[in-house]
């Protein structure tokens, strides 16, 4: 037996993978993956795969970046790590300070921890925290918008809005309230966004003021909600959204975990309509997708109110040594090389070649917001009739384009693209060039 076989084996008998049924899993050939090197990932048998999602994500400059590496294997020849609970560490405080030098001007205090769920828990406690210590027990409830997800810990399947993933759960959850998503393409409001004057967000603002006296928080994913569906925001609904809460006394809290680091075309998504939140939830790309670490960041104001009192909340590897090294590393290859200023070309490729895919047949609707994207297929696309569940035409679609040499990843009937910045031009040509061919493949069943 090729050592790829037994690896493949035992991986179908003793792994759980997330997000997956295991009995489609454990009849399907699957790839092992033994490295990578830029955009591509290579299996045990030696094949390569373009990185179509970044490692579902996180990956920002792409695998074997020598200057994470030597960070990294510099950091472990000092110590890999000790805690933050009564000690303090070169990494992590200069990681904090590089943070708030680069946050919105509101932030300005970083509590770590160790992926985007735990940074959006460490958000909703404090946010609880700080009106019980202001003399306003009542401002218990938190707001967020529908088909939102900010991970998978309880507090934030609490905030979540996609009924397959969460409503399993619901019986263990805290209670919140739904504020209008802007889906355009599915409005729910039965408008059409060429004649809409962004409605949605004044239903949104309607809520949260109504709602004032008991809101704590609501957490918005900014600019497109990622795990939703990549619902992109028409442009001013971020800013009404944002001006409804500091109007109503209600706190901002901007989950960046998927758009942060210039996902978008900015380093941060709050960027786009110059918002100011109250605490911002980090994770993904922090490390440029080398280790876990998140990080919580949060206003001067809230940061006062707990001053003289402890935050009970931590983990054991709060502030990791080699994690932080290489987010540090990661900030360099940003700052040497120019990569927000650089990823404007790079965008307007990537729209460019979205568009032949938007006009098949069975795509309803291409969105796209810096180098994030979502196509979602249909079943008719005159009138965005959805596929049958039991179809999963999605995940054949990420079959098809895996057989094709492209990994990529769907949200049900909406494939996502999310490359890596070191892309080139041709392996992103390469990349929507695939993916178009895999969807033609699985929805006209071969014709071209």
């Amino acid at each position: 037996m090729r050592n790829d076989e037994r690896t493949a084996g035992d991986d179908k008998k003793y792994l759980w993978h997330p997000y997956t049924c295991m009995a489609d899993w454990e009849e399907e050939d699957i790839i092992v993956i033994e490295r990578g090197r830029g955009a591509r990932l290579i299996d045990t048998l030696g094949r390569e795969y373009l990185d179509g999602v970044s490692s579902l994500w996180v990956n920002l400059h792409g695998h074997g970046r020598r200057e994470i590496d030597d960070a990294v294997s510099e950091q472990l020849g000092r110590i890999a790590h000790s805690t933050l609970l009564g000690l303090a560490s070169v990494p992590s405080v200069e990681l904090a300070r590089r943070l708030v030098g680069l946050a919105p001007d509101s932030l300005e205090r970083v509590f770590f921890s160790d992926n985007g769920s735990t940074a959006v828990e460490v958000a909703l406690k404090l946010a609880f925290q700080y009106w019980q210590i202001r003399g306003r027990p009542e401002k218990r409830l938190f707001l967020s918008l529908d088909n939102a997800y900010h991970g998978d810990t309880i507090g934030a399947v609490s905030v979540g809005g996609i009924e397959e993933f969460h409503s399993i759960f619901k019986p263990l959850l805290f209670p919140a309230v739904s504020v209008t998503s802007p889906y355009c393409y599915r409005c729910p409001l039965g408008l059409r966004r060429s004649s809409c004057a962004t409605a949605c967000a004044e239903k949104a603002a309607g809520i949260i003021a109504s709602r004032s006296d008991e809101a704590a928080a609501l957490i918005i994913e900014p600019k497109v909600q990622g795990a939703g569906g990549m619902i992109v925001q028409p442009e001013g609904y971020l800013a009404r959204v944002a001006e409804a809460c500091r109007d109503s006394g209600v706190l901002l809290i901007a989950d960046e975990v998927a758009v942060g680091f210039g996902r978008t075309g900015r380093m941060f998504a709050c960027e786009h309509e110059g918002i100011q939140p109250d605490m911002m939830a980090l994770g993904k790309g922090i490390t440029g997708g080398y280790l876990p670490l998140a990080a919580t960041l949060v206003s001067g104001g809230i940061y006062e109110a707990f001053r003289d009192r402890k935050f009970y909340h931590g983990h054991s590897f709060t502030g990791n040594q080699l994690a932080c090294s290489a987010a540090l590393a990661s900030f360099g290859i940003f700052e040497r090389e120019d990569v927000i200023a650089g990823l404007k070309g790079k965008i307007d490729r990537f729209r460019g070649l979205l568009g032949p895919v938007a006009e098949l047949e069975h795509v309803g609707e291409v969105r796209q917001c810096g180098l994030m994207a979502g196509i979602e297929l249909v079943a008719d696309g005159e009138t965005g009739r959805p596929y049958r569940p039991g179809e999963k035409i999605g995940h054949r679609v990420v079959l098809e384009a895996r057989r094709r040499g492209l990994i990529v990843r769907p949200l049900g009937d909406v494939i996502v693209l999310m490359p890596p910045y070191c892309m080139t031009d041709g392996e992103l040509e390469q990349t929507v060039s695939i993916t178009r061919e895999a969807i033609a493949m699985v929805t006209e069943k071969g014709r071209r």
